[in-house]
């Protein structure tokens, strides 16, 4: 039965969650169960697109990459995959009206990473920002207001600044994966040899104005949405505050993470401000 189908597909996308992102999925659980899987759903598809991009050094990757873009067109016109992560995501493409041009963008940005390494203007890193994370804010942002075309437009920019923001927050996280490990650089006019104290302070003050966009979105949010939401941005808060403090001569010697007894703390008074109506 297709119906037995959906279930298992649903399953491997919170699987997939869980299995790669903690925090995401711990966030994920502070959502309404009326949008959570929907969530889930989004994250299995952006997951394993980015996995063959940035993992698969052993197979040829455009040649995956061609056949995972494929068999996501065909199960976006038909309406079913045997691929369970897209038969998942295509679910809740159809279901919310999710647009086809925010998904295009997104593997625009994944297939550049097939053959793009540097990023050497302003407009290249926005291009790719865009259709690496804010175009998944904005997929997000669909289920969040479920349909609701005036408060998506007035949430949009929003949504988009805290895709920005976390994403620029794991590529400064991730420097040293990313330059040592996959020889990429996504920051312009930035020498990641040579570091300094000025260029990360150039980015960090960046990704500071992104959360403040970001944040003033997170208070308009639907109830089912907001708590999520928000502890999602106290992570990724905290994780550039402990950046803040690591040398930029370090910084890309060392991942920085947040413990786990640091997370229970963000998710416990994140919880507090949601049911004092705070945020």
């Amino acid at each position: 039965m297709k119906s037995l189908f959906d279930t298992v597909s649903r399953k491997c996308a919170k699987t997939v969650t869980k299995s790669y992102s903690t925090s995401f999925a711990s966030a994920t659980k502070m959502l309404s169960p009326l949008i959570r899987q929907d969530i889930y759903n989004i994250y299995g598809f952006v997951r394993f697109a980015d996995e063959i991009v940035d993992s698969f050094h052993d197979y040829d990757k455009p040649v995956l990459f061609n056949r995972f873009e494929e068999d996501l067109k065909n199960a976006l016109v038909d309406k079913i995959s045997l691929n369970p992560i897209l038969n998942a995501f295509q679910e809740t493409v159809h279901k919310y009206d999710i647009k086809h041009h925010l998904i295009d963008a997104f593997m625009k940005s994944m297939r550049l990473d097939l053959s793009k390494s540097e990023y050497l203007t302003d407009q290249e890193y926005k291009e790719y920002i865009y259709g690496s994370a804010d175009v998944v804010g904005l997929m997000c942002l669909t289920v969040f207001v479920n349909g609701d075309k005036d408060r998506y437009e007035e949430l949009k920019e929003s949504a988009m600044s805290l895709g920005s923001a976390f994403q620029k927050v794991n590529f400064l996280r991730d420097l040293k994966a990313d330059f040592e490990g996959l020889s990429r650089t996504y920051f312009p006019n930035t020498n990641l040899l040579e570091l300094d104290e000025a260029s990360k302070k150039r980015i960090i003050d960046e990704i500071e104005d992104d959360f403040r966009k970001g944040l003033s979105g997170i208070h308009k949010l639907p109830i089912e949405a907001k708590f999520g939401v928000y502890t999602a941005y106290r992570y990724y808060k905290k994780l550039l505050t402990k950046l803040k403090r690591v040398p930029s001569a370090e910084i890309k010697n060392s991942r920085i993470r947040v413990p786990d007894y640091v997370k229970v703390s963000l998710l416990a008074r994140s919880y507090v401000k949601y049911r004092l109506n705070l945020i």
